[in-house]
């Protein structure tokens, strides 16, 4: 099990954050959204962070949100999304677009990407 520290939004207005402050507390989903995606795809804590506060967070945020309409706790609802998210895989267009290698889980590939991307910068 991976522990990562907890770093703050860079992106209060948009991406997980932005989006998941209509469905639950931010600051209460926030945390445990970076620790179980961190756990899950072993990345480091600006990844994560990075990965939250993009597009793709948006959408996981999405995925969260629906997983809450459903009945489920915060917790079992962001448990729920990094499942879903970790059994979809990158495709061959994803892949051609982005550069993450085809067949990638969607989690790991798009934190990967971040993480790559926060280095880069």
């Amino acid at each position: 099990m991976t522990r990562i520290a907890t770093l703050p939004s860079n992106n209060e207005s948009w991406g997980f954050f932005g989006t998941i402050r209509h469905h639950a507390d931010p600051t209460e989903a926030w945390p445990i959204a970076m620790r179980a995606i961190g756990e899950a795809t072993g990345c480091s804590e600006v990844g994560v962070r990075d990965f939250l506060d993009s597009r793709h967070g948006r959408h996981f945020a999405d995925d969260v949100a629906s997983g809450l309409f459903n009945g489920l706790s915060l917790q079992q609802a962001i448990d729920a999304a990094v499942h879903r998210w970790m059994t979809w895989t990158i495709g061959r267009r994803t892949s051609r677009e982005t550069g993450i290698p085809r067949g990638l889980p969607y989690l790991i590939g798009f934190v990967t990407d971040c993480e790559i991307m926060a280095e880069n910068a």
